[in-house]
């Protein structure tokens, strides 16, 4: 079966950047986005994700609610 894929609220785009920091303890950390903007995100974000690890470089995508909070970080996959 595949993952289910939760659409993103209406009018909140995601946003992709590079992983600029991250804390494996704690699973928080940040991405720079492609005009260089720091965005950080909260270990539940990550946690949310389902992932177990992110390396410094790796590219993800960041979904958010209509309060504009990172409730989760994904991979970019090619589909």
């Amino acid at each position: 079966m595949g993952a289910t894929v939760t659409p993103e609220p209406m009018g909140v785009a995601p946003m992709q950047g590079t992983v600029s920091e991250f804390d494996p303890a704690t699973g928080g950390g940040a991405v720079l986005l492609d005009d260089g903007s720091r965005v950080p995100f909260a270990p539940a974000a990550f946690h949310a994700s389902g992932l177990r690890l992110l390396r410094v470089g790796q590219r993800v995508r960041l979904l958010r609610d209509t309060d504009e909070e990172i409730t989760r970080v994904t991979l970019v996959t090619m589909s």
